[in-house]
């Protein structure tokens, strides 16, 4: 029935290409294509792991979105989550999508993002009702079946296509008892059941987890018990999007007479939304300016806010560092997190816990508490969602492999073949037609990393040079030459962050060595007579040599890898040399044999073994090279200084010559080097 390796078929196939969300947690995008037509479901981010200095956002790589955008119809939206919308706004700036769908309080949501972003003017919103069918190009109908979440207004999908029908479940869990009285529409899924459901595409997240996952109201009576028995205020944070638990929260701050501070953005957006929605009912007095609510007793406040993940930037992460400016930690405070660490938030969440209990605080946290449950299916869910559907073929999708192994394993228990079953990864294609299923050729997959502006493209070179300032810090470097080959003052050295035994001494001879070398065997290629009066120097490339041959001496000295940022400034041909420093250790580096050096011998090999530079900067970055005397503009001022270049050096009408009687002792020899030297 499957084919894993053989020849494309010949049938009418439907294309479903997953662009996020699988073996990791979050930016679920996924695509589904026949013909012409494209469709969108879902188009979330995830947040950076530890080592992504500077990143704010992570987002699917959208190549093959940019390249097939005028095949794009319509996007499906599941529900509010930031790992299913955070991402939209974003996309619309590289690409436009005719028209997305989606339920009331997402789309409410995502036009707040939109605007925010500047983008409205990029697609259309339409929101759409439970049962509610739109179709999509000419391939697509799409039902709208209610389903039950952690966050209001959330649905699962029925895909009718011209192979059969899909189901997309979405995030979801069966909660009997929800807090918004909208229940899983089971009779709507069993239906596509009865119908014949060719393919099933399944949350996995929970799929390792035993039993059902407890509803929502089960976590009331405990939050109910804290509250209570809080003798000060209570502070409570939990995830903004959590739209049920939040409504429980305010319903149980009225209950007990307590007004409400809100502290964190997202807090205070989702509230509004809600509330505009008819989502959260509760009177407008409940809510207490953050400014005003410092003036009531304590045993009358509770303090809503964002921080359950221990985002540094988050309200109760600046509380616990004593940041904040309007609320700070008592020892009569009980505060409470009602949400569990997402895989990667840990060690922050626990570190914030640290804090506030070292300032005294009674905090309420952990499983065994009662006071969180998950808004995601666990095994027993995830049966249920096969029985009603009863697929034809099933493909786990939304969670890190173990999870997605560990669901088709439930799959297998619940009597689908290992055939007919397919474990897959971001790019990969899903070939389905009516009586198969198969991988196709993938596509590319990634991510796009965001910094704190959302709109620059953090890339891998840049990413791996931020990596390296944080493990062995930077090293700049200023080298004067003149555009006749000539060095013409010492190096300056500059280390920020950089852990050596090695005396700033020692690293300046060992720079005036890599510039000696490099213009000694590197100027003929580097330096090309045009014909004018001046020669046409590759100073960035220069600039490489120097930075690579340096980073080769530090790496098998001293054993450290800093980034090596070297600056030059040319200096009129004619300038007199340096003098090198008398105490200078002779280069025994063979010279190399062909065109690289002064004498023009000719060999094809570099003399220096082969050096890839660690981060090619030539074509990315503007070479940062102060004036020639052909009529550049020199470096600036300020950047020569931060290097400790002399004053002299600096100034353009001054000669290099000059910087440096200032600045050097008389009576140092020039050390020579030579090509021959051995």
């Amino acid at each position: 029935m499957t084919s894993s390796n053989g020849q494309k078929p010949q049938q009418p196939t439907l294309r479903v290409i997953p662009l996020g969300g699988l073996h990791e947690i979050g930016k679920n995008t996924c695509v589904f294509e026949y013909g012409d037509d494209l469709m969108l479901v879902d188009a979330g981010l995830a947040f950076p792991s530890d080592g992504m200095h500077g990143v704010n956002v992570v987002l699917p790589d959208t190549s093959y979105l940019r390249e097939n955008q005028k095949r794009i119809r319509a996007m499906i939206v599941t529900h509010g989550h930031e790992d299913h919308i955070g991402g939209i706004p974003h996309h619309l700036k590289h690409f436009n999508i005719p028209v997305i769908y989606g339920p009331r309080l997402a789309m409410s949501m995502l036009q707040g993002k939109m605007e925010e972003a500047g983008v409205t003017d990029r697609t259309t919103i339409q929101t759409v009702r439970p049962r509610d069918v739109v179709q999509v190009g000419q391939s697509f109908k799409v039902e709208f079946i209610r389903n039950t979440h952690s966050i209001a207004d959330s649905f699962s999908l029925a895909i009718t296509t011209p192979v059969g029908v899909v189901v997309f479940t979405g995030d979801f869990k069966f909660d009997h008892t929800p807090v918004d009285g909208e229940n899983f529409d089971i009779q709507r899924m069993a239906h596509y059941g009865e119908q014949g459901v060719l393919c099933l595409f399944s949350d996995s997240t929970n799929a390792e987890l035993p039993g059902f996952t407890p509803p929502e109201r089960a976590v009331f009576p405990n939050l109910d018990r804290h509250i209570a028995q809080a003798e000060g205020r209570v502070i409570l944070t939990t995830f903004a999007s959590s739209t049920h638990r939040v409504a429980m929260i305010l319903e149980l701050a009225m209950k007990h007479g307590r007004k409400v501070g809100l502290l964190g953005r997202s807090m205070l957006n989702v509230i509004a939304k809600a509330r505009e929605l008819g989502y959260m009912r509760c009177p407008d007095d409940l809510f207490v300016p953050i400014k005003q609510i410092r003036d009531l007793p304590d045993r009358e406040t509770l303090l809503l806010m964002t921080g359950s993940q221990g985002e540094p930037l988050a309200a109760l992460s600046r509380i616990s560092r004593g940041e904040h400016p309007q609320v700070q930690v008592k020892t009569s405070d009980t505060i409470i997190f009602s949400a569990s660490p997402i895989p990667g938030n840990t060690i922050s969440v626990v570190n914030t816990i640290d804090r506030l209990m070292m300032l005294g605080a009674k905090v309420i946290y952990g499983k065994g508490e009662g006071i969180h449950v998950s808004g995601h299916g666990s095994q027993e869910d995830q049966k249920l969602m096969l029985a009603l559907t009863r697929p034809k073929f099933f493909v786990p999708v939304h969670g890190e492999h173990r999870m997605l192994v560990a669901h088709s394993k439930t799959g297998m228990s619940m009597g689908i073949p290992a055939d007919n079953m397919l474990i897959i990864d971001n790019g990969d294609v899903v070939e389905l037609t009516a009586d198969s299923i198969r991988k196709g050729d993938p596509v590319k997959a990634g991510i796009e990393l965001l910094d704190a502006s959302r709109n620059g493209i953090v890339d891998a070179r840049v990413l791996k040079e931020r990596q390296q300032l944080a493990e062995d810090g930077v090293i700049t470097l200023l080298a004067v030459i003149s555009t006749d080959g000539v060095m013409a003052a010492p190096p300056r050295v500059n280390l920020r962050g950089v852990v050596t035994t090695a005396d700033p001494r020692k690293l300046s001879l060992w720079a005036e060595r890599e510039i000696g070398w490099v213009l000694e065997n590197r100027w003929n290629q580097l330096c090309r007579n045009s014909g004018g009066k001046a020669p046409d120097v590759d100073w960035v490339g220069v600039q490489r040599e120097v930075e690579v041959g340096l980073q080769r001496r530090l790496r098998r000295e001293l054993q450290v890898e800093p980034l090596i940022i070297c600056l030059v400034q040319p200096a009129p041909a004619g300038t007199p040399a340096y003098k090198g420093r008398a105490d200078a250790e002779p280069d025994t580096r063979p010279a190399p044999r062909g065109r690289g050096g002064r004498d023009g011998a000719r060999d094809g090999g570099r003399g220096r073994e082969d050096r890839a530079p660690r981060f090619e900067r030539q074509a990315d970055r503007a070479p940062v090279v102060a004036a020639a005397a052909s009529g550049g503009a020199p470096v600036p001022q300020r950047e020569l200084a931060a290097v400790g270049a002399p004053a002299g050096v600096a100034a353009a009408a001054k000669p290099a010559a000059e910087a440096v009687a200032e600045s050097e002792p008389a009576g140092r020899t020039r050390r020579r080097r030579s090509a021959a030297a051995g």
